[in-house]
């Protein structure tokens, strides 16, 4: 969808391009998280510190999801 895409929506183009820019960190930071978990595992870190930081990559996943239906409008009419 380039710049001169002819579709009605919600956001101006400044707030739809701040929702992606958003999007990405969030699921980079998802990544990272999924990896220092990864990481604390396999360290015998203690299973709270893990359960926490699940927990924290969950609620990021939780905010991506409300993100996407933001980027990515409802089809269905």
């Amino acid at each position: 969808m380039g710049a001169g895409a002819s579709r009605t929506v919600d956001m101006s183009e400044q707030e739809q391009a701040e929702v992606r820019l958003e999007f990405a960190r969030l699921k980079q930071e998802h990544a990272d998280f999924d990896a220092a978990i990864n990481a604390m595992i396999a360290t015998g870190c203690d299973p709270l510190q893990v359960q926490r930081m699940k927990k924290k990559k969950l609620a990021l996943k939780d905010r991506l999801s409300a993100l996407e239906d933001r980027i990515i409008p409802d089809i269905i009419a």
